[in-house]
């Protein structure tokens, strides 16, 4: 990726098996820093190595690399942490839930009860502070993402993309289809860690009502 970045490619597909992987790389090289490298951000199968060039030459980091990876099977992954996450499905809070019945030809609380089905992965962060990549959706719920998408989503939107679900941390542009909202915070920078969620995560939904909503607020 230029002349200061790498792409640790783990697998081909989006799998917890392949981001198991990418999350035991990740560890390795935050348990053991290479001199050089100034950053690593993982992704659903692969691993960004930022690094510096007059710091760290290619082949060395190269060759730092694969001798870390042999350290992989005596890395112990901490056990994810799962946390449930309140929900107010349709109306102004999720203003894409009958469009995405529609789409599917079923009800909108079918779409809800399919939504809440799953305990989800986490699989990445990014795109803006601490937003969620998360699967796998049902295959009934498999959407497109909308044709124009939103100038302004307000934070703690819940929505879905393909087979993805995913939460807008701060209010920002978005292309997903809004089925819902959460009073939570997910990204704080005062907070320690300042998302909510983290790579390897897990996430149960559960439906709240608007009163509830209102008494989740902070």
């Amino acid at each position: 990726m230029g002349d200061g970045a790498l792409i640790a490619e783990l697998g081909d597909k989006i799998s917890p098996e392949v981001n198991q992987r990418v999350r035991e790389l990740a560890l390795v090289l935050e348990e053991d820093p290479i001199e050089g490298v100034v950053e690593i951000v993982p992704t659903y199968r692969s691993l960004l190595i930022i690094y510096d060039p007059l710091r760290v030459h290619l082949t060395a980091l190269l060759h730092r690399i694969e001798g870390l990876r042999k350290k992989i099977a005596r890395i112990k992954i901490p056990e994810p942490k799962t946390v449930e996450i309140p929900v107010l499905y349709g109306g102004e809070y999720g203003p894409d839930l009958e469009w995405v019945a529609q789409y599917h030809k079923i009800t909108a609380q079918d779409v809800i009860r399919l939504h809440l089905a799953p305990l989800y992965q986490v699989y990445m962060i990014g795109f803006t502070p601490g937003f969620p990549y998360m699967g796998e959706l049902p295959e009934q719920l498999a959407s497109p993402r909308r044709k124009n998408p939103r100038t302004l989503i307000p934070a703690g939107s819940v929505a879905i993309a393909q087979r993805q679900t995913g939460i807008y941390p701060v209010a920002s542009p978005g292309g997903w289809q809004i089925i819902g909202r959460t009073p939570l915070k997910l990204f704080n920078p005062t907070r320690s860690p300042p998302t909510l969620l983290e790579m390897g995560d897990r996430v149960k939904f559960f439906s709240i009502t608007e009163e509830e909503f209102k008494r989740w607020l902070p």
